[in-house]
């Protein structure tokens, strides 16, 4: 039978359990939220005490996605999927479809409009147009929203809802206009809590434990509120961006500090944007991209946030202790985040890394840095990367070549980038294909137990006195293809001892 959330338990006793590697089964005990002991299967004595038959499934530390836009991957399941779009023709077929389906949009509790998100330009043979889109819909405001978040295409009527200026030629918005336009369409009477519960329980039947959190919005008062409204299934640590930064600085808040009254959230990590990203072009480079001559202003992609002031930033974080996460995706960028976290002596993430110098892989070692990567990303933009980065795509996405540097490494999704499901981004890192396809850059794997330990937090297996962050699986992973490893059935995810997924 399948029951969500039981009732929680102080104690409660997994009996029958499987260990990866060894023969033997075990019991579990978890007290007072934590891992109290592990002694083979059936040698405990006998006490009143919850318990649940595992039947030989297997236990693992419980799983984090450390790179989430939690209400933007809410808000995608309202949003109408052009993910599968070929052609800005193909996208707009599909948006002439749903607007005869829904003439008054899609949206509630907001102006009308169309709302699609997953768009991959970048790979198409003709180009988004303005004057296409508003043939197709000449009232209705339209919104797309690109696959890496990025860019929109909008048309005339969403232009001047969200007060934006798109390209005349093309209707996209690109960067820094377009996040801040993104912020304003999240429009928070969209999203109720049962979505956000939803959310984060779907999260929780794959095993998810815990997300970081890199929503450009309050995280620090909107987390804890939600958990105090039952959205509770996760840890979140939660991001603070350089334009609330004085604001988490004057509240007196460090990261690791819990901000709720369950322990469920805690601080985390400045986040900073530095440059664009591969779909978009914008990703900054050494290299022009092609078709781009070297005196186009974005011929190698642009700089978001300028380096100086990306170190003055970061050195007001440090001082105030709160690390920093900084997004680089560009070698270019990469390069010039590399030199601010070694000029200023801090420790942090670089999260994406996606392209990066050949010279530059020993650097994340030397000066400690986490690479926060998703590799499912690879296998969406391994076209995209063999068109618009030919020639650098052997240290693209180059997992390997990090994890052999000696980088600490983390794996996430970027969802609503791609799916928050950590055995999604787990088959990509030790496989590198997909859909059948032929593995891309194979030289660039993970092994299992290094893409499982950069899932779990470093924790490659349920020790005694271990948090009780859990999760049952239905299949030793360690004996499963990549392939299927990709769809891993979980019996139950624990949470501190709690259950909040329960199929035993």
């Amino acid at each position: 039978m399948s029951v969500q959330n039981p009732k929680a338990s102080e104690d409660l006793l997994l009996t029958d359990v499987a260990v990866t590697g060894k023969p033997d089964k075990f019991d579990v005990l978890v007290r007072g939220g934590k891992v109290d002991s592990i002694s083979p299967a059936g040698q405990r004595t006998h006490e009143p005490i919850e318990t649940h038959p595992a039947d030989g499934r297997w236990l693992l530390p419980g799983l984090w996605d450390h790179h989430v836009h939690f209400a933007q991957w809410t808000a995608q399941r309202q949003r109408i999927d052009v993910s599968l779009s070929r052609s800005a023709a193909d996208c707009l077929d599909i948006v002439r479809r749903e607007i005869v389906a829904h003439p008054d949009g899609n949206t509630t509790g907001h102006s009308r409009a169309l709302i699609g998100y997953g768009f991959q330009d970048g790979v198409w043979p003709d180009a988004p147009s303005l004057e296409a889109l508003d043939r197709v819909s000449p009232e209705l405001p339209v919104i797309l929203v690109s696959k890496d978040l990025h860019c929109g295409w909008v048309n005339t009527p969403a232009a001047k809802l969200m007060k934006v200026s798109p390209e005349p030629a093309t209707g996209l918005v690109r960067e820094g206009e377009w996040f801040g336009a993104l912020t304003g369409l999240q429009d928070p009477s969209m999203l109720t809590v049962s979505d956000y519960r939803e959310a984060a329980e779907a999260a929780a039947k794959r095993g998810v434990v815990g997300i970081v959190e890199f929503e450009n919005t309050d995280n620090l008062s909107l987390w804890p509120a939600r958990i105090d409204e039952g959205v509770d299934s996760l840890r979140v640590e939660v991001s603070v961006w350089p334009e609330r930064l004085e604001a988490a600085i004057a509240a007196g808040v460090r990261t690791g500090d819990v901000l709720d009254s369950r322990g469920l959230v805690r601080m985390g990590p400045l986040k900073v944007v530095v440059d664009g990203s591969l779909n978009t072009r914008t990703a900054w480079c050494w290299d022009p991209y092609p078709g781009l001559t070297a005196g186009h202003p974005q011929a190698c992609g642009v700089t978001t946030v300028p380096l100086d002031e990306l170190e003055a930033v970061m050195s007001r974080a440090k001082n105030s202790g709160i690390t920093a996460a900084i997004h680089a995706i560009g070698d270019r960028a990469n390069s010039g985040v590399l030199d601010a976290f070694e000029e200023l002596g801090m420790t942090g993430a670089i999260e994406h890394a996606q392209l990066v110098s050949a010279s530059d892989f020993e650097r994340f070692g030397a000066l400690g840095l986490i690479a926060s990567v998703q590799p499912e990303h690879a296998m969406d933009d391994r076209d995209v990367a063999d068109r618009h980065w030919a020639g650098r795509t052997e240290r693209a996405f180059a997992f390997g070549s990090l994890a052999r540097a000696g980088a600490l490494m983390r794996l996430g999704s970027d969802a609503p980038v791609s799916p928050l499901d950590p055995w999604i981004g787990m088959s990509a890192a030790v496989t590198r294909f997909r859909d059948g396809l032929q593995p891309w850059h194979p030289e660039q794997v993970l092994d299992l137990d290094t893409a499982l330990a950069a899932t779990t937090r470093g924790r490659s297996e349920v020790e005694v006195g271990s948090i009780g962050d859990l999760v049952l699986v239905e299949q030793d992973p360690f004996s499963v293809s990549g392939e299927d490893l990709r769809q891993m059935p979980v019996a139950a995810t624990m949470v501190g001892g709690r259950f909040t997924w329960y199929n035993l």
